[in-house]
């Protein structure tokens, strides 16, 4: 896939936090399905105060680079993309993305943040592997990365309790060539 720009990809751009968008971030930690899918934490109500401090935190390290995803038709924030805990000696990192507007997902917006965020590491970042971990159940989010590219590397099995009921996490992985591959 070419994309027109660093930060732009067919539907949605890479986006620095702006200040109002502390307050829909808010608005979405009020969403258990988005949460226990994004994250293995538990989920819980945040701020708008929690999440500008959580920018403020996330765009000054040295070991990842933060994004908020706006669509290109209505410039409207639909969720977040990171690449995170970058080894820069092991050229690694990993990739994170949450859609929290929900009539936003499923329609391919977040394969086209991945492919956007897979070719800023490769491109910008100079990466060679990009990993990843998903809960074994969340089938859209594992449909959206094995379109970009990525590949089952294993399975953290029985590591996440939801409702009662224990599922894995699976672990995912695309390297440069794999990713030149599959553009």
């Amino acid at each position: 896939m070419a994309t027109k720009s660093l930060f732009e990809g067919q539907l949605v751009r890479l986006a620095a936090p702006e200040p109002g968008d502390a307050e829909l971030f808010a608005r979405w930690s009020h969403d258990a399905e988005y949460l226990r899918q994004v994250d293995t934490d538990y989920a819980r109500p945040r701020s708008q105060a929690e999440f500008t401090e959580q920018f403020n935190r996330g765009c000054s390290s040295p070991n990842g680079v933060y994004f908020h995803l706006r669509t290109l038709e209505e410039d409207c924030l639909i969720g977040f993309a990171a690449l995170h805990s970058i080894e820069w000696n092991n050229q690694t990192g990993v990739l994170a993305i949450g859609i929290g507007d929900a009539r936003y997902r499923g329609k391919g917006y977040g394969t086209d943040a991945v492919r956007l965020l897979l070719n800023y590491a490769f491109q910008e970042l100079n990466l060679y592997r990009v990993g990843l971990d998903v809960i074994t159940d969340n089938v859209r989010a594992i449909r959206s990365y094995e379109k970009a590219g990525f590949r089952r590397e294993g399975e953290m099995r029985a590591n996440v309790l939801r409702d009662g009921v224990r599922v894995g996490r699976l672990i995912m992985g695309i390297l440069r060539e794999e990713w030149l591959e599959s553009k």
